[in-house]
């Protein structure tokens, strides 16, 4: 179950057979060794010392104490949900620009809040929460593909693999619980997002900032957390296969050196060890009234939101929740309101919680896909036509900690094909969600292979517009 490097085992009590058979069968029965991504850990290459997750102050004044970045993948079309495009209907089959011909919005738009934001039909409780939210109508990344766009949107990059937001909050700020990990991602099941567990990966950071993945489309906890309890080994034994191993490890210490390596997988274990108790609590909605069950909805999505909840209540720092479903190349009609309506309610009812829970204003809220959809039509005269990736215009939106509620920030053309107004680029959008925390983007660095990495690389413009 572990491969103990020659470091971990190199002291004068005991020889490499002697440990792992003394040790080996304690550490199998530890429960949630699965859930922690052990080759990660060993893959970073740690400072010396023993990584911490306690909380840090930033060093710049924080509007937000913590982040849910709700991942709409696949790609939502801006101009049926957030940006009205009523030039659509004007020029209805008739080609514009290069892409096609143009496709009305099968929806209708309405003003809401006293903001009087335009919001699709799609969406009818979301849109009661514009006052809260502040909308980028000017987004754009690199490339319209799945994979690099989701990547990228997580973590900056395209080529390179590197750490995530999360693991960049985390690694700032530390976590407020210590019994759960930092950075938890929740997902749905049916398979594992494009670009895979790059989108909650610590990379070249240290382990103990990576996300913790979890299929909440699972019945109960014990089958959502594999390995939550152990019916082998007692509470107690645990604690003292623990201690043992601290015990060793400080004699590793004192007679060669520190292990940073080591003592990161032993955080790794003492945290999965307190999770036992933490994490089956957090993650159980039986506890929850029936009242609040039901404003979030009996759905996979509506228990996703709630557990997020849950999670942020008890001082997990980021959270990501994923939620699918918006790659409408065709039939988009039908398709997107069903996608609308899987989130529609349990985020509304999540924002509604946030904000009667006094937690909305210290808690920064994330939405969006990683690109958007043509204002044209995809697959040339289909009867149910959907729409084409689109890299040079969407929407996204902030609500909460530091966020300027009810505001309108940018614009696409009279079509929706392209940013034109104050445009945000993806480096642009990290800088602004780590100023919100409290951080300088160019300062927050992990020096790595001999260089200073970031989240923003060389770039990235914090976005005041949108900031309280």
């Amino acid at each position: 179950m572990f491969d103990l490097c020659e470091n971990c085992i190199r002291t004068p009590v005991f020889n490499r057979r002697q440990f792992l058979s003394r040790l080996g069968m304690g550490f199998g029965g530890l429960s949630l060794a699965a859930l922690l991504s052990q080759d990660s850990l060993w893959a970073a290459d740690l400072p010396p010392g023993l990584s911490t997750l306690a909380p840090k102050t930033p060093p710049l004044p924080a509007k937000a104490k913590r982040v849910v970045h709700i991942f709409a993948a696949g790609a939502p079309s801006h101009v049926d949900t957030w940006d009205p495009k009523p030039a659509l209907a004007t020029y209805a089959d008739q080609p514009i620009g290069d892409k096609g011909v143009a496709m009305p919005s099968p929806f209708k738009f309405a003003r809401h809040g006293q903001s009087g934001i335009e919001v699709s039909e799609v969406f009818p409780k979301l849109a009661e929460h514009v006052d809260d939210m502040a909308l980028i109508r000017s987004m754009y990344t690199d490339i319209p593909a799945h994979e690099i766009a989701t990547v990228m949107m997580n973590t900056g990059s395209r080529q390179l693999v590197k750490p995530c937001l999360g693991s960049w909050t985390v690694y700032g700020l530390g976590t407020e619980n210590q019994n759960m990990p930092g950075f938890i991602s929740l997902h749905a099941g049916g398979g594992v997002p494009a670009g895979g567990e790059q989108n909650w990966g610590a990379a070249f950071l240290p382990g103990v900032y990576q996300g913790t993945s979890i299929n909440t489309q699972a019945g109960s906890v014990n089958q959502m957390i594999e390995n939550i309890s152990n019916p082998y080994v007692s509470e107690k034994e645990q604690r003292r296969q623990l201690d043992l191993i601290h015990q060793l490890n400080e004699l590793h210490a004192q007679d060669l050196q520190k292990d940073a390596q080591l003592e990161a997988r032993i955080e790794a274990y003492e945290i999965a060890f307190k999770m036992q108790a933490a994490a089956s609590d957090a993650f159980d909605i039986q506890k929850e009234t029936p009242a609040v069950r039901a404003l979030y909805g009996d759905t996979t999505q509506g228990r996703q939101m709630l557990i997020a909840r849950r999670l942020l209540e008890r001082g997990v720092r980021f959270v990501q929740v994923w939620a699918g479903g918006w790659d409408h190349h065709q039939d988009i009609a039908v398709r997107l309101p069903q996608s609308a309506r899987e989130i529609d309610q349990p985020l509304g009812a999540f924002m509604t919680d946030l904000k009667e829970r006094g937690l909305l204003d210290s808690t920064l809220v994330v939405w969006g896909g990683e690109f958007g959809r043509t204002p044209t039509q995809d697959r040339g005269g289909n009867p149910k036509p959907g729409r084409d990736h689109n890299s040079k215009g969407f929407s996204l939106w902030l609500a909460g900690g530091g966020v300027k509620g009810g505001t309108i920030y940018g614009a696409t053309d009279e079509f929706g094909a392209k940013a034109v107004e104050n445009p945000v680029h993806i480096h642009d959008l990290h800088a602004t969600i780590l100023a919100l925390l409290g951080f300088d983007h160019t300062k927050l660095t992990y020096r790595y292979n001999g260089r200073d990495f970031r989240l923003t690389d060389v770039a990235g413009t914090v976005v005041k517009g949108v900031m309280a």
